[in-house]
């Protein structure tokens, strides 16, 4: 099959073709040279843990890029935490990584940082038991010395099952929009994805409450990636549980309302993406150029390797609910570039290659190969930045010109 999204740009940034074993001897942060695209500088990131994934890079107010994510054993493991390393103006080094969530009995996922207007900092991050996604919680943690330190959790969303994955946009009216997929399980079963779907919690008072918008028809959309656009315009950006292509959506109204999730012509594998809005009013997304129709690898769950008493959704009868696809390859992960508000997506090149191998999360035994939940971001001088898992052993960042996507 032919898939969408393919362009005669080239498949540069090939893979390193590092085995597992050899990367935890690279994880010192330090910023090296990659011949495959001119100026371009890869790292990977420290961390005193056997597993690393879901990476969000953002910029803080004095210039310094951070990076979280979550590190531990294994993903839903209890001793799943938050990290955080630095990337100071001007260093070639990223900083030794800070524990920023310690809850011995949850498993803190999916980390992610805001600037707030008023200059303070957010942390934001999901609390759940286990492999039960149903019942996760988002928590919060605030700085008002500009990401120095922070201050003791609290829960920003008790609704369980709320997920985050993606920025907190601030619309032309001063709202904050916090986009989040609902994970439901169906009834007597473990989650899996099947019935997820999507929404955004608006807060009209600088985060101080929030109120949950639901969007209409989005079954099987999670992740949801606000980007803004002219005006009152945003366009929303999906992954698909169903493993075919990156959905997208667009509001009219700052983000109160949405379109359903229709497909674009990017494909995806049930992996996250991420898209940014460029200086230049571009759209550029970073993702899995894969799904479900180029490969016939498949796992029951994302957490079939941890033990529970629930009934397996991949076993249960009798449901009419569509079943959400897992263990796709993720890879290669591609870089795309839209020059009509995401309307359509020109591949330009590979960031990595490999055979993306993810019927295993296992990190203790090096199963896992591969390169997913990738962030992007742009810099003040147009560079841009990229962080994502790298066999879930390592945080893997990428610094990329801007002229390297013209």
């Amino acid at each position: 099959m032919q898939l969408t999204g393919q362009s005669t740009g080239q498949s540069t940034g090939q893979s390193t073709g590092l085995k597992p074993e050899e990367v935890p001897a690279l994880m010192n942060g330090t910023l090296r040279p990659n011949d495959a695209i001119s100026g371009r500088l890869d790292a990977y990131l420290p961390s005193p843990c056997i597993q690393n994934h879901a990476a969000n890079l953002a910029f803080l107010a004095d210039g310094t890029l951070t990076c979280v994510w979550f590190g531990g054993t294994m993903e839903g493991m209890g001793d799943i935490s938050i990290y955080m390393s630095r990337l100071a103006p001007g260093a070639d080094r990223w900083s030794e990584p800070e524990k920023m969530s310690d809850d011995p009995a949850k498993s803190e996922q999916n980390p992610l940082i805001f600037n707030a207007p008023d200059g303070r900092v957010w942390l934001l991050y999901t609390s759940q038991t286990s492999g039960d996604q149903d019942g996760a919680v988002v928590k919060c943690k605030i700085s008002d010395d500009g990401g120095e330190s922070f201050a003791p959790p609290v829960i920003l969303c008790d609704l369980p099952g709320t997920f985050v994955r993606q920025p907190i946009i601030v619309n032309g009216n001063g709202h904050w929009l916090l986009p989040v997929f609902r994970c439901i399980s169906l009834p007597a079963q473990r989650w899996s994805g099947d019935a997820d779907t999507a929404g955004v919690l608006v807060s009209r008072d600088g985060g101080k409450s929030w109120q949950m918008n639901e969007i209409a028809d989005s079954l099987g959309a999670v992740h949801m990636n606000i980007v803004r656009l002219d005006g009152d315009r945003m366009v929303a950006f999906f992954r698909d549980r169903y493993s075919e292509n990156i959905r997208t959506s667009t509001s009219d109204d700052q983000g109160e309302t949405w379109s359903v999730p229709a497909h674009t012509n990017l494909p995806n594998n049930n992996s996250s993406i991420q898209a940014v809005g460029l200086k230049d009013r571009r759209i550029a997304v970073v993702y899995n150029h894969s799904n479900a129709a180029t490969s016939d690898a498949r796992r029951h769950s994302l957490y079939d390797e941890i033990e529970t008493d629930k009934t397996p959704a991949a076993e249960a009868v009798g449901s009419s609910i569509r079943k959400a696809v897992w263990g796709v390859p993720r890879a290669p992960l591609s870089l795309a570039v839209s020059v009509d508000q995401g309307g359509h997506f020109e591949r330009k090149f590979d960031l990595d290659t490999g055979d993306g191998y993810c019927l295993s999360n296992n990190s203790k035994d090096m199963l896992n190969r591969e390169f997913s939940y990738p962030s992007i971001t742009q810099g003040p001088d147009g560079t841009l930045h990229v962080a994502y898992t790298y066999y879930r052993r390592a945080i893997k960042y990428v610094r990329i010109p801007l002229e390297s996507i013209a």
